[in-house]
């Protein structure tokens, strides 16, 4: 199994891992409303190194495998796309994806075009901030500036990626002619920043994002944040999940606060998941979210009131079950 690593709660420290698997599913702990785990290893699909999926995936690791019979282990891997593939493909059990990217797939449409995927949502969680941030003195104020730049649009196959795209071409470039797209993770992408190889990124993540806060410090008054908000009617002509919202100038040191584009953060499984471990998960989300917010404050913006709207992409059965209770 592909690089598979333990992330723990705190120090997010790497440890051996096994293989995920599928388990079948009696129902029977769900259908008396014990909300029960069975016993046996579940493995989650994260993000970057640098991302918030990372850091708080290692934290529901550690959450789970503390509180359940389960034994939870948490990867890295290149984000949302990548993610439900390998989550369909049997190779997790659990992953981290963008709400655009997660009705994609179950529309198969985008990345999915032809192909959907029989996923289930778990809940929605906190959202994600698109946070596109340029060197000063590059020219670029607003995305349409970007021609002819090296620009990071995220990993590939990811939901940075997905949304990078999406922005250029609401802006009216073509991100594979129009811009010198760089496919990077995130920290390899402040790297290229700091050095002057690349002249602005895209970044879909939670606030802070650790490696942000890197390169704003590192580089202060050198980079800013643009509005990306003339690009939110377009985007939401292709999904409605796309919202108006905005980065706190506190959160990296700025001198105002920049208006952004958020989309939701979604957790999806298999339908074949028992539904005694999916309600028990979803409970330990909304019920132990500040235990979450110590391993990362983006877990504050989990809200039982809001976890269950996760159309178009179906609530697992177990999820219903917590989240009615």
């Amino acid at each position: 199994m592909r690089n598979r690593v333990v992330l723990t709660a705190v120090a997010v420290a790497l440890v051996a891992a096994g293989c995920g698997g599928k388990r079948t599913d009696t129902g029977a702990a769900a259908a008396n409303g014990a909300c029960e785990t069975s016993d046996g290893r579940i493995t989650i699909a994260t993000g970057n190194t640098g991302g918030v999926y990372y850091t708080l995936g290692g934290g529901l690791a550690q959450l789970i495998s503390d509180n359940t019979r389960l034994k939870a282990t948490a990867a890295e891997t290149g984000a949302s796309v990548q993610n439900i593939q390998q989550l369909v493909a049997g190779d997790y059990d659990l992953a981290f994806s963008l709400a655009d990217t997660a009705a994609d797939a179950v529309n198969g449409t985008g990345a999915f075009e032809g192909k959907k995927a029989n996923v289930r949502a778990l809940a929605r969680i906190y959202p994600n901030s698109t946070q596109v941030a340029v060197r000063t003195g590059s020219g670029i104020a607003s995305v349409a500036d970007m021609r002819g730049k090296k620009i990071s649009t995220g990993s590939p196959k990811s939901g940075t990626e997905v949304i990078a795209n999406r922005l250029l071409e609401a802006a009216g470039l073509n991100p594979a002619t129009d811009v010198a797209a760089q496919r990077l993770a995130l920290r390899p992408t402040v790297d290229g920043m700091k050095s002057g190889q690349i002249d602005g990124l895209f970044f879909s993540g939670g606030l802070p994002a650790p490696e942000l806060t890197d390169l704003f410090t590192s580089m202060k008054g050198q980079v800013e944040l643009i509005d990306v908000t003339p690009q939110l009617a377009a985007v939401q002509k292709i999904s409605p999940v796309y919202t108006e919202g905005v980065i706190p100038s506190a959160t990296y040191g700025l001198p105002t606060d920049v208006k952004t584009i958020e989309v939701p953060n979604m957790l999806l499984v298999r339908e074949d998941l028992a539904a005694g471990d999916a309600c028990a998960i979803t409970r330990l989300i909304v019920d132990r979210k500040a235990d979450l917010a110590k391993i990362h404050p983006a877990a504050n913006g989990i809200d039982k009131a809001t976890a269950g709207k996760t159309e178009p992409v179906p609530l697992h059965p177990g999820s219903q079950q917590a989240l009615a209770g």
